[in-house]
């Protein structure tokens, strides 16, 4: 059986020219979700809205009611 090697394919781990993923110390950081914080901020302005409506609702019912 004759001795031939047939090319690797490109994009198989086993290929020469294949890409290798950067170290770690070249790797950027990516944020693919949004801060804790963004969340906490969001419920305070929601329920202080809330209770910012419901305190002029009282005052519309308080100035009807006289």
């Amino acid at each position: 059986m004759p001795d031939h090697s047939t090319p690797a394919v490109p994009g198989t781990p086993g290929g020469a020219d294949a890409v290798a993923p950067p170290p770690a110390s070249e790797r950027k950081y990516v944020e693919n979700k949004p801060p804790r914080g963004l969340y906490v901020r969001v419920f305070i302005y929601v329920v202080a809205t809330h209770v910012l409506l419901a305190f002029m609702s009282v005052l519309v019912f308080a100035a009807k009611s006289r």
